[in-house]
């Protein structure tokens, strides 16, 4: 009878508490249709209610989380593209914040790479149309921005850093949407794989290389997540899966309603033996962190690079009555050692998507010193290890990121497309002469070289074209940047009229604004001293050579040859003894 007694004690708080929360839940639900019937019924004009309901949904989704999202009829098949298929496009990621298109990456091989978009270009018109306004939706830009093969875009673009609008001429092309981008033996004994995204066909990819590069005679791995944004979760676990033994814990999610789910490692990974190194940096999240958080946890192989994104949150698609979709944010992801790596996101929607920016801002993609974690963040893997939580995935290796500016004019000539059609011009006189002198790509790159008279050749053809070597300015950008730049000195100069004569005040502002331009001018040959112009478009030459006459992985090797972070991989995953002191297992 006791039993029974403590029983009823113990569900009578619970009953309470579930009943006190439907009431709460059922008065606002009874608030918001009632409000939505006065809006109808009562307003002094007609409104439709479809866009009210629908900007009320998103604003109501930016208060829970940053990932939660609203996805529109229109949208709803094309939001899954990059994960599950192709497109005849530009080739761009993008979101749309405050009515501005932002680029979040651009895609390998596509038009848009091929002229030089960059990932923060915010865009200001589509050929002719305004690119920037409440009109502006995902809808918009995919009518404006998909077409036909071959049909031709022109697009205007505001970039940080540059004080007037670049001008982008773009030929649409078929966007190939795989997970890998490349991969091929880096050294002796050493595969390199790049994933991009964490895809429907991820698992087949990947299988497919790792095979090829075994046979080739691969035992270890460098795995490339940098810039990998995530994907599906499923695809993360089964990757996880390939390099960890058996019954070993590879992630874990929980939430409010959503019971705690546990995936655990198979028999099945082929991939279990040989050292492992993953590149990560600030751009790598979500799926991306799961399978760096397990391989990390478990001592399996060496994280390298910089502090990941910090996306631990889990969505879940739930359809609405118009068949439109919310992706719910339902649980955390948790790795094995129970570190959560969501970033904080207590200080709203904008200043959560401002982290990076702040992240550059603090010093920390050139220095560890300067990423502070609080012991409560810190955590111990089974060889003792240790390891950080709240907010990403901290490297066992830290590498900092280029601090070499590029030079203006090599940044115009990638805007004007010089490089590609420079190339092009080469292909389509020298193709066959070219294919017949380096039948393989190993023949290419140990002997094919951008010379003197080739580079010269490069930059009259790139003078043709209107982009030299010298200093641009737009004067009316410069003398905007000089009043926002100096307006609290200029206002004292000019606060009041009848203490100044005309003349002081004209040589007092002249002398200012000479001063801004030789800053400018100095800042510009800082910046090209500092900067090898000669060596990366020899680089850049080499590179899209290799892409276009045999394909984008010989392509992206000839690249990689100046990457600092990819040759201090293939250096660290080569050193045994290391692997060893650091207590990463790989037998």
């Amino acid at each position: 009878m006791k039993k029974y007694i403590i029983t009823l004690l113990l569900s009578i708080p619970f009953l309470l508490f579930a009943q006190k929360d439907y009431e709460e839940y059922k008065v606002n639900r009874d608030k918001m249709s009632t409000m939505l019937q006065l809006i109808k019924y009562a307003y002094v004009d007609t409104v439709t209610l479809d866009k009210f309901v629908e900007k009320a949904i998103i604003e109501m989704l930016k208060d829970l989380d940053p990932h939660s999202a609203y996805i529109s009829v229109d949208e709803v098949q094309r939001i899954n593209e990059p994960l599950i298929g192709n497109f005849e496009g530009v080739g761009i990621q993008f979101q749309i914040i405050k009515d501005t298109i932002v680029v979040a990456s651009v895609i390998n091989g596509g038009p848009s790479e091929k002229v030089g978009i960059m990932p923060g270009d915010k865009f200001l018109k589509v050929d002719t149309s305004e690119a920037v306004g409440k009109h502006v939706d995902n809808k918009w830009v995919f009518d404006n921005l998909r077409g036909p093969k071959g049909t031709e875009v022109r697009l205007s673009i505001l970039r940080k850093g540059s004080p007037e609008p670049l001008s982008f001429k773009i030929i649409r092309d078929k966007i190939p949407i795989n997970s890998i981008d490349a991969y091929f033996m880096a050294a002796p004994e050493v595969g390199y794989i790049k994933l991009d995204r964490f895809s429907q066909t991820t698992m087949e990819e990947f299988k497919t290389a790792a095979n090829e590069l075994k046979i080739k005679g691969m035992k270890h791995l460098v795995l490339d997540l940098r810039g990998n944004s995530g994907g599906y979760l499923n695809v993360a676990i089964q990757l996880s899966d390939e390099f960890l033994k058996k019954d070993k814990l590879i992630v874990y999610t929980e939430g409010a309603f959503s019971p705690k789910a546990t995936s655990y490692s198979t028999s099945k990974g082929n991939m279990t033996d040989g050292r492992l190194l993953i590149l990560i940096d600030e751009s790598s999240a979500s799926a991306s962190e799961i399978v760096s958080g397990a391989v990390q946890d478990w001592d399996r192989g060496v994280i390298m690079g910089r502090r990941s994104y910090g996306k631990g949150l889990v969505q879940k698609p739930y359809m609405l009555p118009d068949s439109s979709m919310v992706r719910l944010t339902i649980s955390r992801y948790y790795t094995p050692t129970g570190r959560s790596i969501q970033k904080p996101y207590d200080d709203g929607f904008d200043e959560y998507f401002k982290d990076l920016y702040k992240r550059a801002e603090h010093k920390e993609l050139y220095t560890a010193d300067s990423i502070k974690f609080p012991d409560s963040l810190k955590y111990y893997t089974p060889a003792k290890r240790l390891v950080y939580g709240g907010g990403g995935i901290m490297p066992d290796i830290f590498v900092p990121a280029d601090t070499n500016r590029v030079s203006p004019y090599y940044s115009r000539l990638f805007r004007n497309g010089i490089f590609n059609q420079y190339v092009m011009d080469i292909l389509d006189k020298e193709r066959d002469e070219l294919i017949k002198k380096y039948p393989d790509f190993e023949r290419f790159k140990n002997e094919f070289v951008v010379d003197k008279t080739m580079l010269q050749d490069f930059r009259d053809f790139a003078q043709k074209e209107g982009v030299v070597d010298s200093i641009e300015f737009n004067f009316y950008a410069e003398m905007k940047s000089f009043l926002e730049d100096n307006k609290d000195t200029l206002n004292k100069i000019y606060e009041d009229l009848n203490l100044l004569d005309e003349k002081y005040m004209e040589e007092h502002a002249s002398k200012m604004f000479l001063n801004h331009i030789k800053e400018r001018v100095e800042e510009y040959e800082k910046v090209s001293n500092n900067f090898n112009v000669e060596k990366y478009i020899s680089y850049q030459i080499k590179f899209l050579l290799a892409r276009n006459l045999f394909d984008y992985k010989s392509g992206i090797q000839i690249w990689y040859e100046i990457d600092n972070v990819y040759k201090q991989a293939i250096e660290t995953i080569q050193d045994e003894k290391l692997y060893k002191k650091m207590k990463v297992q790989h037998k």
